[in-house]
């Protein structure tokens, strides 16, 4: 149901850096860049994440209470997917591991403070 997730940073070359090295784990890459946003898919129609600039010209913020989850497909795809966005410098929310019976996710913050997990069912 979701196409995309929206999340804001002060620092667009930095945050691309960031999730260019983070998505290309889950082969996502850039299918729409202007100047202000950058968007990756793993492929065209599917779900997308981007970055931008908010359009206000106000600094972007973190929105309290708002996560990203992004959808892969083993626990072992988050292990890794978490370990490597901390090694990108992401703050840990909850390192990876079972939450419950059927639900696996790592936790973090990107550079500009947005939450996001990466997660799967088992």
């Amino acid at each position: 149901m979701i196409g995309y997730v929206t999340i804001g940073t002060n620092d667009l070359q930095r945050g691309a850096k960031f999730y260019d090295a983070l998505l290309a784990e889950i082969d996502a890459k850039r299918f729409m860049e202007e100047d202000t946003f950058i968007a990756w898919a793993v492929a065209p129609g599917k779900p997308s994440l981007a970055i931008t600039k908010p359009f206000d010209g106000n600094a972007a913020t973190v929105g309290n209470g708002v996560m990203v989850a992004l959808m892969v497909e083993s626990p072992e795809q988050v292990d890794a997917l978490y370990a490597k966005a901390i090694e990108l410098g992401a703050m840990d929310e909850g390192p990876a591991g079972p939450r419950g019976d059927s639900f696996y996710a790592g936790y973090f913050r990107d550079l500009d403070g947005n939450k996001l997990n990466f997660f799967c069912m088992t």
